[in-house]
């Protein structure tokens, strides 16, 4: 895959973007309370582009966080007063999450946002990172930053549909499973949306 190749296909997620999406896409038993209020979040969708392949890059949340420890995620996080747009927030979590310099970053769009169980409408900014660089995970944050291949989220027939008891309640989700990585939750649901609307392969 070129670079050109590979741009164009992750620049279609934008140009044929899908409905916004959700925790609950697939538990429509689920009655939400009226009124909720979600807090704005992004995330970055930092990919890589060369000659040799492409790849996505990825955290591992650290064990020891109280929120979704030890899960798999996009670098990203809430919205601050001081960020001027998602965009920003994405970009700057991603600096302290990952070590990626902003100015190393291509931004493309924003694709379809999505709503989490923990009131949250996350944006994921989609982005090209311009030059190789060394992660460098922040500490106490993440345990891990790892990169997976681009074909393979972009493949939607890796995709599962499995389930757990939450809160005295079977809730079904999306998987994405890579190499000990297991990738699951909105992580999962916003990479099924990206498979879903860029370029096929």
């Amino acid at each position: 895959m070129t670079v050109t190749n590979c741009l164009s296909q992750i620049k279609a997620a934008l140009v044929n973007p899908t409905a916004a999406s959700s925790d609950f896409d697939l538990n429509p038993d689920v009655v939400l309370p009226p009124g909720r209020k979600l807090r704005p979040a992004g995330v970055l969708v930092p990919i890589l582009c060369s000659d040799r392949g492409a790849v996505v890059y990825l955290t591992k949340r650290s064990s020891a966080l109280k929120h979704h420890p030890g899960q798999i995620a996009f670098p990203g996080g809430k919205q601050d007063s001081g960020d001027a747009d998602i965009t920003q927030t994405a970009l700057r979590e991603a600096s302290e999450e990952i070590g990626l310099d902003p100015s190393n970053v291509n931004v493309l769009g924003q694709m379809s946002p999505h709503e989490t169980v923990t009131g949250f409408i996350v944006t994921p900014v989609l982005a090209q990172i311009r030059t190789p660089f060394t992660p460098v995970p922040e500490r106490g944050e993440v345990d891990e930053v790892f990169a997976v291949p681009l074909e393979h989220v972009l493949d939607s027939s890796r995709y599962l549909i499995q389930s757990r008891y939450w809160r005295g309640s079977r809730r079904h989700y999306y998987t994405v499973p890579y190499g000990p990585y297991y990738i699951w939750g909105a992580t999962a649901r916003m990479l099924r949306t990206l498979s879903e609307s860029a370029a096929p392969l």
